[in-house]
């Protein structure tokens, strides 16, 4: 039963959970971190690790994405970012990180941002991306919004992507328009695609069993937000509690798998996991892999500099995000540290991968669909 609770005359609200909130709670059986996989498959593709990168231009580049899936996991190239608009991306965002590290003007660096964003898209630019990561011999990634999907998708299919990701800060499955263009239907995008897609985000139980019902391959819960980075609640009011959402998602998932008789849909989970911890609690209570944006944006292979912000921070009339220094300083650790260790911050941030390891190893589970079922406390 719902936990809710009354906020006023003839006014409830449901009481809900966030990752901080909960702690896992290890069973009677330990084993070793090397005995542990962390393994997943989402559709035909296999990943070594449960870590995708967050499609915005401050974390994956083309080269970015090549690295990170070398190393098991999956980086999501933004269809509609710089590398769609720019042929000199770097040079882009050398000078805007430039104008960030001033801090003459905290708005300076979102409106040069809106500006490079304002630039047209250019399909054959795209194209280049997608052809630069599928010949490194990786899985290939795009995002693209529910607002331009039905434009873009043709050409990334030919272009040879492998995963379509369909995400906006709120999706539904339908996204209907009165302006006169065509709404999107993703039952019916899905249905003649060949590709499988991925659609989020979403924070409920409900959402998330709509889009399992038009065909998608997996589901993306939570909205990107990262403390200092994404104000999706400060502009609109809208936070998702990811421990109770990923939760809701979860049950989302058994509920179609009982409905159709077996077809798995995986959950992804996007929002404020910044530790190795946060990703240990995020499977625990029902995701299949994490997405991360501001934790793997520390690396010197990130083309950002040091610096994130999430993709919603250039919408030209409401942004929802500030550039945010995610790294001080030139001595930024490469991706394998970040990843796999070694480390020698005692907080979380670094070896993501060898934290659910241990966390998996000391719960006495073996994989991850496994540990998808290990206790949880509540903290007082």
């Amino acid at each position: 039963m719902r936990d809710l609770v009354e906020i006023g005359m003839g006014r409830t609200a449901r009481r809900t959970y966030e990752l901080e909130d909960v702690d896992i709670v290890p069973s009677r059986r330990t084993r070793s971190s090397k005995d542990v996989s962390t393994a997943w498959q989402l559709d035909a593709y296999r990943f070594d690790i449960p870590v995708v990168a967050h499609p915005t231009d401050a974390l994956v580049s083309p080269s970015f994405a090549i690295e990170l899936g070398k190393r098991g996991g999956l980086g999501v190239v933004n269809g509609e970012g710089l590398w769609a608009r720019h042929a000199n991306v770097d040079a882009a965002i050398e000078r805007l990180t430039d104008i960030a590290s001033r801090e003459v003007d905290a708005d300076a660096a979102v409106a040069f941002l809106q500006e490079l964003h304002a630039a047209p898209l250019q399909p054959d630019l795209l194209a280049t991306a997608v052809a630069t990561v599928r010949e490194a011999g990786v899985t290939v990634a795009v995002r693209v919004s529910p607002q331009n999907a039905l434009a873009l998708t043709p050409g990334l299919v030919a272009a040879g992507v492998d995963l379509l990701v369909v995400q906006g800060t709120i999706i539904s499955a339908e996204h209907v328009s009165a302006g006169g263009e065509e709404p999107l239907n993703l039952k019916t995008f899905i249905a003649e695609l060949d590709v499988p897609v991925v659609a989020g985000g979403v924070s409920d139980h409900r959402t998330a069993l709509h889009l399992m019902r038009t065909g998608a391959a997996g589901v993306i819960v939570g909205y990107g937000s990262t403390e200092g980075a994404t104000t999706t609640g400060e502009v609109l009011g809208i936070g998702v509690p990811m421990a109770t959402a990923i939760a809701d998602a979860a049950a989302a998932r058994r509920d179609y798998l009982d409905e159709t008789g077996g077809r798995y849909v995986h959950v992804l989970a996007d929002g404020d996991i910044t530790t190795s911890g946060h990703v240990a609690k995020a499977i625990a209570c029902g995701a299949d892999a994490v997405v991360l944006g501001a934790p793997l944006a520390v690396a010197e292979e990130a083309p950002g500099r040091g610096w994130y912000w999430p993709s919603a921070a250039a919408h030209p009339s409401m942004p929802r995000g500030a550039l945010l220094e995610a790294a001080f300083g030139d001595d930024r650790p490469s991706l394998d540290r970040v990843l796999f260790g070694p480390s020698t911050d005692p907080f979380g941030s670094l070896d993501l991968v060898g934290g659910l390891r241990r966390s998996m190893a000391k719960s006495g589970y073996s994989d991850l669909k496994e540990f998808q079922k290990v206790g949880l406390n509540i903290r007082g």
